[in-house]
């Protein structure tokens, strides 16, 4: 697949409310604000696959984000928990470039907002190592990306023991399972070294009321642990404060 010339590129796009729009890479990249369009077109239900397209409820964006597999959703979850990211959303534009033999267009799972203010165009695959089309087509995107100062990422495979915890912990990310300041607080008290989970939970009051809101406080990153091993009741818990 030959290199794309960015200066060249075009992008499809849809605002809320409005019909898609065309415009040249280099100018909405820098002035469309990507994270707030919808999907540009809805994700299709393929026949034989253990997951349907869904809805992910994003704590970043306080909104519901589509997800067209399971690789997808799985991205979608652990994006919504990355603090780098400020900004998400699902397929809301289509890139479109011309090669030798005519015009290519490709339309990235997601698109990322990160903290400083950089764009970021994804996209997710249960697979470790990519074809050869595919790595010709993401060292395009790629490209296209670095021109304006955005990142292209392809997100693979997850250690299946992270993941586990990851989707236990956004189980309680909604903001309901907070507990409000006075719990957050001993939260951060009676974690300010590290102490086992079931240690530091005991005293506080009701674990059915504590457990929420340290898992919800572990999600948000306000404790912290080792998530690379399984969860269980002994595991080292720790403020964020405390290093």
């Amino acid at each position: 697949m030959a290199s794309a010339d960015a200066g060249l590129v075009d992008v499809l796009f849809c605002e809320v409310g409005r019909e898609s729009r065309c415009l040249r890479w280099s100018e909405a990249a820098a002035e469309v604000v990507f994270e707030r369009c919808p999907p540009l077109r809805p994700f299709p239900v393929r026949t034989g696959k253990r997951l349907a397209p869904g809805w992910w409820w994003s704590a970043t964006m306080g909104r519901l984000v589509p997800y067209a597999s399971a690789a997808m959703r799985l991205h979608v979850m652990l994006l919504d928990r990355d603090p780098r990211v400020i900004g998400l959303a699902a397929r809301p534009l289509e890139l479109r470039w011309r090669e030798p033999a005519g015009v290519r267009a490709h339309a990235p799972q997601l698109m990322l907002r990160l903290a400083d203010g950089q764009g970021v165009l994804a996209d997710c695959t249960t697979r470790a190592e990519l074809s050869g089309r595919q790595r010709s087509l993401a060292a395009v995107v790629g490209e296209i990306c670095a021109a304006v100062g955005w990142r292209y990422w392809v997100l693979g495979p997850v250690d299946p023991v992270y993941r586990g915890n990851m989707v236990w912990l956004a189980g309680y990310r909604h903001p309901r399972y907070h507990g409000g300041q006075q719990l957050a607080a001993a939260l951060q008290q009676g974690f300010a070294e590290c102490t086992p989970l079931s240690e530091g939970v005991h005293g506080m009051g009701d674990p059915l009321v504590v457990l929420p809101a340290l898992f919800h406080a572990l999600w948000a990153g306000q404790l912290t642990a080792d998530l690379d091993a399984p969860m269980h009741e002994r595991m080292l818990v720790w403020a964020r404060s405390a290093g």
